[in-house]
């Protein structure tokens, strides 16, 4: 799958009063009992997921094949390309024609779900089949698959984002390797910034917020950022490691030559998805991306030599080289199921099992979600793959928390972060209105 930064956050559908909202909103849940599958009984339960693409459809109903001959009397009526906003409806009205497993693209949709109570709490499930969430999954995956101590849902597959460097500029500017701290990364950008009339033939790297994947949420994951304090209050202007994140953008920009001549020099990027990227194109020599960018330059080839290497850390935070920001697809059991029994044995299958996963990962060229897989050697990881296995099975990767209005804390910090980058905002001042205007988010979503 490919993800970007610029989401769309499906809005909430709004009950009128607490006891509608529990009755209308969340459908009938069931009793927790059995369906009778672990008895033999024949069951058909309704898996939705967002895979829509060829390769993406058949991988998963190939999965699919293999937990049906496990399960004979398990069936499973699989339906692709389901949005976030469909699966919300359709999960909130409850009935007969809700799905039984869910899965979701979008772990921002993890503190909705987990709040709303739309996704079952898979505690009770991983207990009784002897599963030990903190020992099978990587830490970072395992925090944003819950919320507030609810395991309502489990990763399936993952994104790990990294460093892509253009190896022949490199050499060209005598750079003998991929830079580890932000002081080697911003000697590195200038030394591979060629100027060119009022533009450039080529830049360093795109700094600015608006380019692909240069989010605040992505650099701070190099930085190890919290968002939340322990009483769920946002921490973004108080936390050191924010301020200091700005700091370092901004700083950053001015040094490549500004803020206005580096959006000028942005319009005239490609698409993301498309053999126009800016890194295929060789207008910037370095870039921050996830690993399907390896696919995608095996599709569209380039004419000179790259790699990839984890994104460089802060100086003062050498030894965590080696981290890099995570996200994924998540899967669960739908709370208003009947057949819960039968849908959590499609999800411990999809989810835990490391033959599924290895040959999932490989068929879509994602990054797999447990231990056992990523040290699976079925695995296929050339070494440009590989780095972004290390990075996702790094102690110190980390990802955004979930949150209970979604990812609205995210687009918070992402608009304070291109007023700031365009001087528009002061520093502190601006951290503390953000900061003020996420709580209230928040509040007013409880």
């Amino acid at each position: 799958m490919r993800r970007t930064t610029r989401r769309i956050l499906a809005a909430l559908t709004a009950c009128a009063s607490a006891a509608l909202f529990v009755t209308a909103c969340t459908g009938q849940s069931s009793n927790g009992g059995s369906d009778g599958s672990d008895q033999g009984k024949e069951v058909t339960i309704t898996f939705w997921h967002g895979w829509s693409q060829d390769h993406e459809v058949k991988a998963i109903n190939d999965n699919i094949a293999a937990f049906e001959k496990l399960h004979p009397n398990i069936h499973v009526k699989a339906v692709a390309n389901i949005a976030d906003d469909k699966l919300e409806q359709a999960l909130r009205a409850g009935g007969r024609d809700a799905p039984d497993a869910v899965s979701s693209f979008t772990t921002d949709s993890v503190g909705k779900f987990c709040s709303a109570n739309v996704w079952a709490d898979l505690d009770p499930f991983l207990k009784k089949s002897g599963i030990d969430p903190a020992a099978t999954f990587p830490r970072a995956m395992l925090e944003y698959s819950r919320f507030q101590g609810n395991q309502c849902a489990l990763p399936l597959l993952s994104d790990s984002y990294g460093l892509y460097y253009n190896k022949t500029a490199f050499a060209a500017a005598g750079i003998t390797s991929p830079p580890k701290t932000f002081s080697e990364f911003e000697a590195a950008a200038l030394k591979l910034t060629i100027a060119e009339g009022d533009g450039y033939k080529q830049l360093g790297f795109m700094p600015n917020y608006h380019s692909y994947e240069t989010s605040p949420t992505h650099y701070l994951g190099q930085y190890g950022a919290t968002y939340f304090d322990a009483n769920g209050k946002s921490n973004v202007a108080t936390d050191p490691k924010v301020a200091a994140m700005f700091s370092w953008q901004k700083e950053l920009i001015g040094k490549l030559g500004g803020y206005d001549k580096l959006e000028r020099y942005r319009t005239t990027f490609g698409e993301e998805f498309s053999a126009k990227n800016p890194f295929h194109t060789g207008q910037v020599a370095m870039s921050l991306d996830g690993e399907w960018r390896t696919a995608s330059l095996a599709e569209f080839p380039v004419g000179f030599e790259w790699a990839t290497a984890p994104f460089p850390v802060p100086d003062d935070q050498a030894e965590t080289y080696g981290r890099g920001y995570q996200t994924g697809t998540i899967i669960g059991v739908a709370k208003s199921s009947q057949k819960q029994t039968a849908a959590w044995e499609l999800v411990k299958f999809l989810a835990t099992n490391t033959d599924a996963l290895v040959s999932f990962a490989n068929a879509i060229h994602n990054v797999p979600s447990t231990n056992e897989a990523l040290n699976s050697p079925k695995l296929t990881a050339d070494p440009n793959f590989k780095t972004f296995i290390d990075i996702a099975k790094n102690p110190n990767s980390s990802t955004t928390p979930a949150s209970i209005n979604g990812g609205a804390y995210q687009l918070s910090l992402n608009n304070f972060g291109y007023s700031y980058e365009a001087g528009k905002v002061d520093l502190a001042a601006g951290l503390a209105a953000t900061a003020k205007e996420i709580d209230e988010a928040i509040d007013q979503a409880k």
